[in-house]
């Protein structure tokens, strides 16, 4: 019997359909997108590794995909019987909604998440072989209780891990300090050569099912000679938490940092990041005497992520940390 695997469309690179066959750069502003049916057709191969059904849940480039969306595929993949699911999603905020749904998806079974960096319409298009390697992934049995991946290159990386470090090349997911979980290899065998040891899906603490929104949190970064006044005035419109970035191992201008600690004082959580590629941010007892958390190794972006879903369960400070060092 072939797997039964859900095909969740939301527009993105893989669907566009630019003007010409060497266009790599106008197709988002085109407006046209495959539909999931659409990218089917180009992989006829693709029923041969399971049962294949689907949907279009959006249509939109990744920038327009946020917290509601989020929630709306959540909602989609638990009412869903199927043994495994694929996302098509724009590569911008991929990393995002994958992450998102690592932590929050209620079962074992494999979601993937794949895209592309050429459009379908263009030479040289990575979009076909991305989602048959998507669709392969997410039928291997190998693939349950991993927690969320993506697929892009032919390497399968950690949602909690992985990241876009380049606008245009193929090449441009990558997992920083840890490297990918393993590859959809060219021989067409799903390999594994690592596990994800953190808690992710049905061990996390978080049920946002049925909620139709998540806590504001934003992201404030720092740079050279910056004041505190986007700090300040963010603080004003009271987010239910707030992420601030700064340099190496959680470094910040002092007028910066002090209005973060003015947005402690007022009950707000802050959540210390660093715009570094790689490495942690390291509690000190000052940090802990200011009352600031710190995002270990997250990203910003997933800092935020975790703030949000760490705010639907608690707001006592020592339970949110652990949570930062644990997941």
């Amino acid at each position: 019997m072939k797997p039964k695997i859900h095909i969740l469309g939301t527009g993105g690179s893989i669907s566009g359909i630019g003007p010409h066959r060497l266009d790599y750069t106008l197709y988002p502003d085109s407006g046209k997108k495959l539909t999931v049916a659409e990218l089917l057709a180009r992989v006829p191969e693709a029923r041969e590794l399971a049962e294949l059904s689907g949907e279009d849940v959006l249509q939109v480039g990744s920038p327009s995909i946020g917290p509601a969306e989020w929630l709306q595929l959540l909602q989609r993949i638990e009412a869903s019987p199927a043994a495994g699911f694929v996302i098509t999603h724009g590569t911008a905020t991929l990393e995002e909604t994958a992450y998102f749904l690592h932590l929050t998806v209620k079962s074992n079974r494999p979601v993937v998440l794949t895209g592309a960096m050429r459009p379908p319409s263009a030479v040289g298009t990575d979009a076909d072989l991305n989602l048959l390697d998507a669709i392969r992934l997410a039928a291997a049995p190998e693939a349950a209780g991993r927690g969320v991946l993506t697929i892009l290159n032919q390497e399968i990386q950690s949602a909690r891990d992985v990241t876009k470090s380049n606008a245009f090349r193929v090449d441009t997911f990558h997992s920083r300090d840890f490297g990918v979980l393993g590859y959809v290899d060219s021989d067409a065998r799903v390999l594994f050569y690592r596990s994800v040891t953190r808690p992710h899906t049905v061990a996390t603490p978080f049920d946002v099912r049925g909620r139709k929104d998540l806590p504001r949190v934003d992201i404030v970064h720092s740079y050279a000679g910056a004041d505190g006044l986007l700090v300040d005035a963010l603080t004003e419109r009271r987010p239910a938490g707030m992420v601030l970035v700064g340099f190496g191992g959680g470094s910040f201008p002092s007028a910066f940092l002090d209005a973060g600690k003015r947005a402690v004082q007022a009950g707000i959580p802050v959540v210390l990041a660093t715009r570094s590629w790689n490495g942690r941010v390291v509690a000190t007892p000052k940090k802990d005497a200011d009352g600031f958390l710190v995002c270990d190794d997250l990203m910003p972006q997933k800092a935020r992520i975790l703030l949000m879903l760490a705010l639907t369960v608690t707001r006592e400070r020592a339970a949110i940390q652990r949570m930062f060092y644990e997941l």
